[in-house]
């Protein structure tokens, strides 16, 4: 889609559940009280990255992802940063595995083909905080609630979303 309408993509991160100790919690644990069908809810999801050729795992837990937003705000600095986005969502999402964890965030830099000793460094030096702040202030302004939300000038569309629902959403509001 960034080819075909020629967009610049910009990755904001945001504090979904940012409480979330770096253990993780169950998704039980999480939605507590909440009456929600978690295995239906995966279905639907899985369903949809399904319709778009996209892999979806089983995932038990949620994770606190703030130092994975801090090493995505650095890699947006390389080429490989959409790559180390590509990993760091296939090893939660696909894999569930634990975004709390540096070495597991230092091995997705290295396989996306950037330098492991420079995000260990990242990491350990909490160089993106302020970068990351500055994103979650932003998503508060505009009122953002939940992931992922596209945002195009003045509107926005939030969830996951079939790529046609995307498309119309990109050609609506680029006119």
């Amino acid at each position: 889609m960034e080819e075909k309408f020629k967009l610049s993509i910009k990755w904001v991160q945001f504090p979904l559940h940012p409480e979330t100790p770096k253990e993780g919690l169950s998704l039980e644990e999480l939605f507590a009280g909440r009456d929600l069908d978690i295995p239906a809810i995966q279905g639907h999801l899985r369903e949809l990255m399904r319709l778009e050729g996209l892999p979806y795992g089983n995932r038990t837990h949620t994770y606190n992802s703030r130092l994975a937003q801090e090493l995505s705000k650095w890699g947006e600095r390389f080429a490989a940063g959409t790559l180390l986005n590509q990993k760091i969502f296939e090893a939660y999402f696909v894999d569930g595995h634990n975004l709390a964890n540096q070495n597991l965030l230092v091995n997705l830099a290295g396989e996306a083909g950037l330098s492991t000793q420079e995000a260990a460094e990242v990491l350990e030096n909490r160089s993106y905080r302020e970068a990351v702040d500055l994103d979650w202030m932003r998503s508060r302004q505009i009122g953002i609630s939940g992931v992922p939300t596209f945002v195009m000038g003045q509107y926005g569309i939030s969830g996951a979303q079939p790529y046609e629902m995307l498309e119309r959403f990109v050609v609506e509001n680029t006119v």
